[in-house]
């Protein structure tokens, strides 16, 4: 759960060019003295969940802690995570090495930008397209998770 506090001044609180609150509607809120010239009002909102939480993302989580739990799963999660790492160095450096040869850089950009013309009009400008694109990738998240 999570909570922010704010501290408004009275005026900031007024609409321009009128005396009625901006927060008129809503209860009282008594007014601190704060030391110096200026009194101030303190907010504090809370946020509440209403249950419409991601179902996905919460089956992530717990499949995570869950082979975090056991032994044999932890030495595993770990050699995953150093590979990663070792993934993104190696793909970083080659990228590098890449993009210091002539003329490559630029055909490759064109290659990007003809797929990603390809892409939008392919999936994402009309919606039975998009519906599509939403399937296969809800597809495919599921059979990575197994479930």
């Amino acid at each position: 759960m999570a909570s922010t506090i704010a501290t408004v001044s009275p005026s900031s609180m007024l609409i321009f060019g009128g005396n009625r609150p901006f927060l008129g509607n809503l209860q009282r809120l008594p007014v601190l003295p704060i030391s110096g010239r200026r009194q101030s009002v303190a907010i504090v909102v809370k946020a509440v969940t209403d249950g419409s939480n991601s179902s996905e993302s919460e089956s992530i989580v717990k499949y995570v802690s869950n082979a975090w739990s056991t032994p044999e799963d932890r030495i595993a999660l770990a050699g995953l995570g150093f590979a990663a790492i070792v993934a993104l160095w190696a793909s970083t450096n080659l990228i590098g090495a890449i993009d210091k040869i002539p003329f490559v850089p630029g055909v490759l950009e064109f290659i990007g930008i003809l797929f990603s013309w390809w892409f939008v009009y392919r999936y994402l400008l009309f919606k039975p397209d998009r519906e599509e694109l939403l399937r296969s990738a809800k597809k495919s998240i599921s059979d990575v998770l197994g479930q």
